[in-house]
């Protein structure tokens, strides 16, 4: 059982940062994926980012590109969204994701979110 747990949300002006992290109860390289997910509400679950842990190949939403970066920290086994120039459309709770594999059988594991409100 892997678990996530989120910090790091909170209010924020647009046009200014946030950083969120997530901590894991798992070697990072046990996980192939860490990423962030988010839900506005009334909206669907979007990825915002994510990462393979073993190769490093990111990707990111086009909504969030040139703004967000995913970065992991290996040593304390965590995973940091940090988002600058935000905007009133980033308002969601935001989600870390592990995924794992158990042969082919993929695992997905969620914390439980943390609430971001962006202010025009």
């Amino acid at each position: 059982q892997v678990q996530l747990e989120e910090s790091g949300g909170g209010l924020a002006q647009a046009g200014g940062s946030l950083k969120l992290s997530c901590a894991t109860s798992q070697n990072l390289f046990r996980l192939i994926v860490m990423g962030w997910y988010r839900q506005a509400p009334g909206k669907q679950r979007e990825l915002v980012a994510h990462i393979f842990t073993r190769g490093g190949a990111i990707d990111y939403a086009d909504s969030v590109k040139g703004r967000f970066t995913i970065l992991v920290d290996n040593v304390n086994n965590a995973v940091h969204l940090q988002m600058n120039n935000l905007k009133p459309e980033d308002t969601a709770v935001y989600y870390c994701n592990a995924r794992a594999y158990d042969g082919s059988v993929p695992y997905d594991y969620w914390g439980q979110g943390t609430r971001v409100t962006v202010s025009s």
